[in-house]
């Protein structure tokens, strides 16, 4: 959940409103939570079945059989090579924009609080999992206090006259926000990057999923309906960074838009430890398996955790912290192609295979989660515009680089 929860919701709050005219902007948002379930679906019947470390890379391999499931999974780990490290980047410069409501920083001063913050995160994480473990918890704690917080703070002036979110059709709103939206979600199936690490994975890995997708929906929802309450959402501008602090100054005075805006810059570098943290046991799960560069699945000689690839993920992430811009790092993030589509046709590609009986979860109602699942991502990856074409070059550049290497190893056996 501190991974769902990053900056990700206080900076595309105003994006969202802005593009919308009498509170269509909350159907975004439920958009998303829906977008969300149906995934998650899948997500718990892969995670329970192979509960390993690096989640979707095993869930491709393993989906795809012996054919085609060492390319797919390679695609992936290539894909995610470069947008994990977007994902860090985008949270970090979210931090050093809200950074700016407290201390006034111009943009080489943003750019080095981003790195600087991508480095801290980095030596967050260089230890134990069970040290990270209790960690976790603190942020978590930090999170939960923050928005809770903010959602009585809005309530307790909520006039219910002077919204209108619910009297206009759900399509109306999904063709404009659901990508920002989505991007807010995005984290509910960290847990199965840590497969292996879980304990009874078999029912903690989707108890975790549908729990976190059911909170972060809540605390969402409540969370636009309170800031919404007290900014009408006329005044609201897309480039509006501190919404969330200028909701707060408006009530309790300036003191209380910077303690705000303090706690949201500690759920940020919260969200960005849990990201970094999962996406690190992508790499070392590929390299173990020889479908990725053999270095990446060394551990630490005494703390035991995939060392090397957090370097590797950190350290782009720094680059890419420097070089990019927020709202071009939210829209390139989406890994749709390989690991949401990739990964629905997969589990079909299973239950035909190996049926149903060993399932320690199955999704209900299937397939009809699956067939939703593809259509709404295909969706969401038309809408990213730019950027879907961005990700088709990727994932072709990744073929070529797996066919290239196989030919290459071809011939050193021969």
């Amino acid at each position: 959940m501190i991974d769902m929860v990053g900056i990700g919701p206080f900076v595309v709050m105003p994006i969202v409103v802005s593009y919308f005219h009498n509170g269509l902007f909350l159907w975004a948002w439920i958009f998303g939570a829906f977008t969300a379930f149906v995934d998650a679906m899948i997500w718990s019947e892969l995670g329970a079945a192979y509960p390993l470390a690096g989640g979707t890379y095993n869930f491709l391999r393993i989906g795809y059989g012996d054919k085609w499931g060492r390319l797919m999974s390679f695609l992936f780990v290539w894909q995610t090579s470069i947008q994990a490290p977007l994902v860090v980047a985008s949270g970090a410069i979210g931090f050093a924009q809200y950074l700016s409501y407290i201390i006034d920083l111009n943009f080489l001063q943003q750019k080095l609080v981003s790195g600087g913050l991508v480095i801290v995160v980095f030596l967050l994480l260089y230890r134990k999992i069970e040290t990270i473990g209790r960690i976790s918890v603190v942020l978590w704690t930090v999170v939960v206090l923050t928005v809770s917080w903010i959602i009585v703070t809005g309530l307790t002036l909520f006039n219910a006259g002077k919204t209108s979110f619910f009297q206009y059709s759900f399509w109306a709103a999904i063709g404009q926000g659901s990508v920002k939206t989505v991007y807010s979600y995005l984290g509910y199936y960290n847990v199965c990057h840590l497969g292996g690490e879980i304990k009874r994975p078999e029912k903690n890995i989707p108890i975790s999923i549908f729990i976190s997708i059911a909170g972060i929906t809540t605390l969402y929802l409540l969370m636009n309906v309170s800031v919404m309450s007290v900014i009408s959402w006329q005044e609201v501008k897309p480039d509006e960074k501190y919404l969330v602090s200028i909701f707060m100054e408006r009530i309790h005075g300036p003191e209380a838009g910077i303690v705000v805006t303090v706690l949201v810059l500690c759920i940020a570098l919260a969200s960005l430890f849990a990201i970094v943290l999962g996406y690190s046991r992508i790499p070392y799960a590929a390299a173990l398996d020889g479908n990725f560069f053999r270095r990446f699945s060394t551990l630490h000689p005494t703390k035991n955790f995939p060392y090397l690839s957090l370097i590797f993920l950190c350290a782009l992430g720094f680059v890419f912290s420097l070089l990019f811009r927020l709202d071009k790092v939210i829209d390139s993030i989406l890994r749709i192609l390989t690991q949401f589509i990739g990964q629905s046709i997969g589990l079909v590609l299973l239950r035909t295979r190996l049926g149903t009986s060993g399932l320690p979860f199955k999704m209900w109602l299937y397939p009809v989660p699956v067939v939703l699942s593809i259509c709404i991502w295909m969706f969401l990856f038309i809408s990213t515009g730019w950027f879907a074409l961005y990700g088709s070059v990727i994932a072709l550049t990744g073929l070529a680089v797996f066919y290239l290497t196989q030919k290459f190893r071809q011939n050193i056996a021969t």
